[in-house]
């Protein structure tokens, strides 16, 4: 009966059971040894992962706690036997010799197999050598693969009944988890922290996704279940493509990251929803399940992540459902956040970011470093002007992760810094990095850098293969900037001119005869260079000069000079004794690379009767040259000038024998037991001074009668960059000036910023300091500003001010404090008087009276806006368009912008402007600065000497002396040939009053700068020339006799003129005679004070003797050059200062 019960029990329990499982239909095959009634086994597979990944955390977490009991229990025990161990190590036996305990003594410790396995697994995974990086592409590509059969596997139902030997699919994914469960086996081995390991998401994937892959092959049924977690794998793509060195830069990098991110996570959640809805709710018995595909789920879940939710799809299941309400909130997040990143990567790839593929034919540039729009703007404005010749040059913009891109085959590498940055010296200590990597990359590879200290070039001179030979040049900026600002003070307007010769300006008409026409016309000027034809060898310099400008309408200034030692040196307006070579290379001021052509082009046999330049071009016998070249001829380079000088660009031969010059200064200069010049003869040295020394109170600076001076306004202080104001002081006491010539210069700055300039300071004669602020009135008075040829008005805070409107705030402040100053002629006579003195420009000959001078100042200054100020400013927009900067009281560092294009072209380019505003600095020099940061002194001897008869810029007034006579209505062009021709000058401008165009008079003093004006462009009266004068060895004569000599001639020199006013010549004579007793008493006592006194300007030796004034007999020659060029000591001495001429 209960059998019978029993059995109604069970076959009632089957019934109900199969009635449940008939919507439940499992695939069944014969072969396949299945449950015939279609029961669900995803349970095991299941539990399968789960029994591994709590069954292996509970076995970690019971070791960590029995080991920690037992190093609690056994702490005590552990701790005197280390003590033992560490007291009882050795014994000493009694003759002294040491010898281990032998109860103590064990074998030395050995490393335990454990620990061997362990370092051989973490070497077998580690991606820092070959094997490991094998191994982890190959465990990456075959979790794709995994990933590849789950996809295809999904299209078949979640559970079914299958055969391991004749599945194939399943045989692959078995294949493929036997090597990643021996992989986890090496990563368990090698991990430290077997916990964290064993939860991290890598094992994670590994626990759900292998155990149910056994478990298949013994069941007999595959069940897809949490296999797609394989596409969490892919989050390491970024990795993988580092190792295969496919990803180099950041932006890269994080792209592929945040895809893999979003797509593993995509995908990984897709399959989630897959499973759950074809499955069903477990305790719904699978029956509101629902057919959908992989890609159905894929493409659900987009929808819902991106919250539109079309409603074609949607989860039925409650666990889909449960799982899409956290989804939405973490997909929603990840999906605003990394898809506009994504969008914003790709969309801002950089035009250029490619590759770049070399064109056969055409030449290629790279140009790195401080990439902006800005600077790069500049750069191609300038690189690819029209004026130009054809430019077959492509650039390639690197940055800075691949600089090195196709360098190899590169003609140049030009490195750009940030001229407005905070700190220079990290910038420059980065482009000297810059520099080093790519010399290490090409050695041979031309380099350009830009510089922003004079001092850290010499850190490129210690580069190996750095060669200047081969063309390396490093553009230090405030170098030219502060030569370009010096050469102003010799002449003013000189760094307007210069700064527009070395730049590219478009030619802008104005038909309006104002003076912006004449100044834009001299804009459009070039620097250009070419070879000269073989029609001018043997040919003096000078004549060479006048038939280039008067035929060829080029300005010729400088030549490549080739010595007997076939060394080429670049000389400047050299003079007669300088003949032509063939193939000799000229530098040329024209407006375009076309007009340079005619001085290769010109043939005396089929140009000499032509009036027209434009008609000069290459005729039949420059074809047969070229047909036939001579062995002597120079091989056209590639680009212009592309043959690298020496670096000293004096001249190698002298024009005189330095026995022989007039007066015996030679003679006299070489005194070997005192050092008047550096070791390289180009500058004028002292020995070097304690800063206290040359400290000026302002008491004392009034007391001192400064003329003709320069007046240094600095901004600066302890935490300010330093400007390097050594190289604004080289050029005002280069070699070629005499002693008397040099102009004193007063720094009036924060004595705490000083200081850390003084160390490249004290060697130089006549500074001196007023410790104060530019924007005080007291101490500007008290350097007597209204007498000074020139006031610089620098900044050293520039770069250190956020908004770039407040940049030039101190500097436009010191300006107009000046500018609004007001003067009383008759407190210098005074003073002067109360001190024995009449004020300098008054009882001596003023540099006025000589037809070549340095800087033509008004006798009388009234107004601070008649004092010469040039000023430096960092807000440039445009500046060359400016007044200000026509006039040459402004100037910016970005005009040397285009200095980099033109050092490419022409890499002779540089060393000329450096020739020209350095006053003589050599690569030599660099080398010498580069060991002490000092000049050197140095004795004078004949080859030292040698280096003074070099060319120095000038201005030369016509409103008196010899040229007097073309003032007034004359050609500029018959000028030009009168003073080449007589003195060996050599014009190249004009200087000329702003309103001196219009017919009414006008009180402005304001000039500006016209470059090269042509041959029949009428002068004014009031019009200063820029020339290019000899170094005259008789202007060193004892100061003395010209002084004798000055009185009587003065009055006659001098002619009264609008823009110039001169003191009556008999009343300064009278008031001359009455101080000169006074004058002479003064300096009688001023030798007993001396050594009490401190003295400023202490740069000559201290004489125990008064002063005796000798005349000495003039000759005739130099008679001549007193009765022509009228010139004088250019300033009286200073109190309490005592010279000796050099």
């Amino acid at each position: 009966m209960t059998n019978s019960i029993n059995s109604n029990n069970i076959h009632k329990d089957s019934s109900i059971f199969m009635s449940k499982m008939e919507d439940v239909v499992i695939p069944f095959s014969s072969e396949v040894p299945c449950d015939n009634n279609g029961q669900r086994m995803w349970w095991a597979f299941l539990a399968s992962s789960m029994v591994t990944f709590f069954g292996g955390l509970f076995i970690i977490l019971l070791w960590r706690t029995l080991k920690y009991l037992y190093t609690v229990c056994c702490h005590c025990n552990i701790k005197p036997k280390e003590v033992q161990k560490l007291t009882n190590p050795v014994v000493i036996q009694a003759d002294g010799t040491i010898k281990a305990d032998e109860k103590e003594e064990v074998p030395m410790s050995e490393v335990g197999w454990m620990t061997s396995v362990k370092d051989w697994a973490g070497v077998m995974i580690s991606a820092q050598t070959l094997t490991g990086r094998v191994l982890v592409v190959l465990v990456f590509a075959l979790s794709i693969g995994a990933l590849g059969i789950y996809f295809i596997d999904s299209s078949d139902p979640i559970e079914s009944c299958q055969n391991f030997y004749k599945d194939f699919t399943l045989q692959i994914d078995m294949a493929f988890n036997v090597f990643f469960l021996l992989y986890f086996g090496l990563r368990f081995i090698a991990a430290n922290d077997k916990l964290w390991f064993w939860l991290e998401v890598n094992s994670v994937v590994d626990f759900f996704t292998v155990p149910p892959v056994f478990v298949s092959v013994y069941l007999n049924r595959s069940w897809l279940g949490l296999r797609f977690l394989r596409a969490l794998r892919l989050i390491q793509f970024s990795e993988i493509l580092q190792f295969l060195n496919i990803l180099k830069t950041s932006n890269s990098i994080k792209l592929v990251n945040l895809c893999s991110i979003f797509i593993s996570t995509w995908l990984t959640a897709a399959g989630f929803i897959h499973l759950v809805e074809n499955s069903g709710d477990p305790w719904e018995d699978f029956k509101n399940s629902q057919s959908l595909s992989y890609w159905e789920c894929v493409y659900l879940l987009m929808v819902t992540m991106s919250t539109v939710g079309y409603g074609d799809v949607y989860a039925k299941t409650t666990l889909g459902r449960l799982f899409m309400v956290f989804f939405i909130l973490g997909g929603l997040a990840m999906f605003a956040s990394y898809v506009p990143e994504i969008i914003e990567l790709i969309g801002n790839r950089k035009k250029y970011g490619g590759s770049y593929s070399a064109v056969n034919g055409r030449k290629h540039i790279v140009v790195c470093g401080h990439i902006t729009l800005e600077s790069v703007s500049n750069f191609l404005k300038d690189f690819l002007h029209k004026d130009r010749d054809d430019v077959n040059v492509e650039i390639p913009i690197a940055n800075v992760h691949d600089v090195c891109q196709d360098i190899e085959s590169a003609d140049a590498c030009l490195i750009l810094a940030n001229k407005y940055c905070a700190d220079p010296d990290a910038e420059d200590a980065s482009n000297i990095m810059r520099v080093i990597s790519i010399k290490n990359y090409h050695p041979r590879i031309r380099i350009i850098t830009q510089m922003l200290q004079y001092n850290n070039k010499a850190h490129l001179l210690n580069i190996p293969s750095w060669n200047w030979r081969e063309g390396d040049d490093a553009i230090c900026l405030a170098e030219l900037k502060a030569g370009f600002i010096a050469q102003s003070c010799l002449a003013q307007g000189l760094s307007t001119m210069l700064a527009n010769l070395f730049s590219m300006r478009s030619f802008i008409e104005i038909e309006e005869d104002t003076w912006q026409k004449y100044y834009l016309e001299g804009v459009a000027n070039e620097m250009y260079t070419e070879y000269l034809s073989n029609a001018f060898v043997g040919l003096s310099f000078p004549t060479v000069c006048e038939l280039c400008y008067v035929k060829l309408k080029l300005l010729l200034i400088a030549i490549e000079y080739k010595s007997e030692q076939r060394e080429s040196s670049i000389l400047i307006n050299p003079g007669n004794h300088v003949k032509l070579q063939e193939g000799t290379l000229g530098f040329f001021i024209a407006s375009d690379a076309k007009e340079v052509k005619r001085a290769f082009f010109y043939c005396k046999a089929c140009h000499d009767d032509i009036t027209d330049a434009k008609r000069i071009k290459k005729c039949g016998c420059k074809r047969l040259e070229d047909e036939h070249p001579s062995t002597l001829s120079p091989k056209k380079k590639q680009r212009n000038g592309g043959m690298r000088n020496s670096p000293n660009c004096s001249p190698k031969m002298m024009r005189h024998d330095p026995l022989l010059i007039p007066g015996n200064e030679q003679i006299e200069n070489m005194d070997m037991s005192v050092k008047k010049y550096d070791s390289t003869g180009m500058f004028h040295w002292c020995p070097s001074k304690e800063i206290e020394k040359v400290i000026l109170t302002r008491s004392e600076a009034s007391m001192t009668v400064l003329s003709g001076h320069v007046v240094v306004c600095i901004f600066g202080d302890v935490t300010s960059a330093l400007v390097g104001l050594r190289n604004l002081v080289m050029p005002l006491r280069a070699s070629n000036f005499h002693y008397h010539e040099l102009k004193p210069i007063v720094f009036v700055g924060s004595l705490d910023y000083l200081r850390r300039e003084w160390e490249t300071l004290h060697n130089f004669p006549k500074v001196s300091i007023l410790p104060g602020t530019p924007l005080s009135r007291a101490d500007l008075r008290a350097v007597n500003i209204n007498l000074c040829d020139m006031c610089v008005i620098l900044s050293a805070n520039q770069n250190n001010i956020d908004d770039v409107s407040l940049q030039d705030k101190e500097c436009i402040l010191a300006s107009l404090n000046i500018k609004s100053m007001q003067f009383d002629d008759s407190i210098g006579v005074l003073q002067a008087n109360s001190q024995g003195f009449t004020p300098p420009g008054m009882d001596r000959l003023s540099p006025d009276s000589s037809p070549v001078h340095g800087l033509v100042r008004q006798a009388s200054v009234t107004t601070g806006a008649n004092i010469p100020i040039i000023t430096e400013l960092v807000n440039d927009s445009n500046l060359y368009l400016t007044q200000p900067f026509a006039c040459g009281t402004a100037f910016a560092v970005s005009v040397l912008d285009s200095l980099m294009s033109a050092t490419y072209f022409n890499d002779n380019i540089l060393t000329l402007i450096r020739t020209l505003v350095t006053g003589g600095a050599t690569p030599e020099l660099e080398a010498l600065l580069a060991e002490e940061n000092a000049l050197q002194g140095g004795y004078s001897t004949p080859q030292t000497l040698a280096n003074r008869d070099r060319c120095r810029v000038a201005q030369l007034a016509l409103y008196d002396g010899p040229f007097a006579d073309l003032g007034d209505g004359g050609c500029y062009g018959d000028l030009f040939c009168k003073a080449l021709k007589t003195y060996n000058m050599l014009c190249f401008g004009i200087y000329r009053l702003r309103d001196a165009h219009m017919t009414s008079p006008s009180g402005c003093t304001k000039r500006y700068v016209i470059t090269n004006p042509p041959y029949d462009f009428e002068l004014v009266p009031t019009d200063l020339i820029f020339c290019l004068m000899q170094f005259d060895h008789n202007a060193g004569q004892s100061r003395a006799s010209l002084s004798h000599s000055s009185h009587s001639s003065h009055s006659s020199s001098k002619k009264s003129s609008s823009v110039h006013s001169i003191p009556n010549p008999s009343s300064r004579q009278n008031r001359s005679s009455k101080s000169r007793e006074a004058r002479d008493k003064q300096n009688a006592t001023r030798m007993s004070r001396m050594g009490q006194e401190k003295k400023w300007f202490t740069d000559e030796p201290e004489n125990t003797y008064q002063r005796n004034i000798q005349i000495k007999p003039m000759n005739t020659h130099m008679a001549n050059q007193v009765n022509q060029y009228k010139s004088t000591s250019s300033l009286i001495p200073p109190i309490r200062e005592v010279e000796d001429e050099c």
